[in-house]
């Protein structure tokens, strides 16, 4: 048993240490997991000490990569002072030859969190081109200060091709902004809005993250809708999490973002997309991704064969008669179906 214990200290201490690892199976174990391929390689992004990346021939072969960052930003340890290099939920998109990385710097259950930006002109480390470039803080949440948390953002382009940021985690829901033209700050004049929350019991602090477990927002534009993924209830308690995936649309990406039945999911509601079941309880923190036509849901899910370490899933999408998304089977084993 004692021999079992040190295999498994050494499997954690490699995976989150930023070891450069050798080819891996699909279950890596990732948190808040992002794709974007360039050329014939796929390219995930997930939480992790200086972002964590990996690299993938096919999304089942998995390789790690040095991470994004070799050093905290020090701008991120100065705005928050229990940051210690632990970055969370990146988002990875491409515009005008230039990739943008946004990423989340907090301390669990706190809302002293600001959101970062870093870009690079090529995603492969062998390129002479490659390095990250980090274009410091985006926006910044305060305790007592502000009602809802910047972490977990998503960059968005509406069809005008303006870009825009939803982010949020607890507190009173999800926020949106537009970005600058540079994408690194919001646009002036501000216009925020509020696209999605629970319901927050009226008495509690302003400095509690509160009941209302909703985060997670991923914005798809598809068939003239865009699409609102969140992720409910609870993560980061293995096989003890509650996550699931719920989805809402709107024609503007400014919403109103309503589910199925037509209820408005700034008052909580949403159409279940994926939930867990006893083999991987809790899933979510959700992106979505299309390759060759083909739309994927890529997420986190716990293991309950392997004590509820969270794993990498992959999932093919298809969108029944009313244009909604349909993940069928159980998760993560759609990737391989023909």
């Amino acid at each position: 048993m004692k021999r079992n214990h040190h295999i498994t200290a050494l499997v954690l201490l490699i995976t989150f240490s930023g070891v450069w690892l050798p080819a891996q199976e699909t279950a890596i174990s990732v948190h808040d997991p992002v794709m974007i391929r360039q050329g014939d390689t796929y390219y995930l992004y997930c939480t992790g000490f200086g972002i964590s990346a990996w690299s993938s021939p096919d999304m089942e072969q998995w390789e790690r990569l040095p991470p994004v960052f070799s050093e905290p930003p020090a701008w991120a340890k100065e705005e928050v002072p229990g940051f210690r290099g632990h970055i969370w939920a990146p988002d990875i998109s491409f515009r005008d030859g230039v990739y943008y990385l946004y990423y989340s710097v907090s301390t669990f259950g706190k809302n002293l969190s600001c959101i970062g930006l870093a870009t690079n002109t090529t995603l492969d480390p062998a390129d002479p081109d490659y390095r990250w470039t980090d274009r410091g803080m985006v926006v910044k949440s305060v305790p007592g200060r502000d009602l809802w948390n910047a972490i977990d953002p998503n960059r968005v382009e509406d069809e005008a091709g303006n870009s825009w940021l939803t982010f949020g985690s607890f507190w009173r829901g999800m926020k949106l902004f537009r970005l600058s033209e540079a994408m690194d700050a919001p646009a002036e004049p501000q216009e925020w809005y509020t696209i999605a929350a629970r319901p927050r019991d009226v008495y509690t602090g302003d400095r509690e993250a509160g009941e209302g477990a909703i985060e997670a927002p991923f914005i798809f534009p598809k068939n003239g809708y865009y699409y609102l993924f969140v992720s409910f209830d609870y993560c980061c308690r293995g096989i003890e999490s509650t996550y699931k995936i719920m989805v809402g649309r709107s024609e503007q990406v400014t919403g109103p973002y309503l589910d199925r039945r037509g209820r408005d999911m700034l008052r909580g509601a949403g159409t279940l997309v994926l939930e867990g079941d006893s083999d991987w309880p809790g899933v979510g923190h959700n992106a979505v991704c299309t390759f060759d036509g083909q739309d994927f849901l890529i997420y986190h899910a716990y293991d309950a064969s392997d004590n509820g370490r969270s794993k990498l899933k992959i999932d093919r999408i298809r969108w029944d008669e009313e244009g909604w998304p349909v993940v069928e089977g159980v998760p993560g084993e759609v990737l391989r179906e023909e």
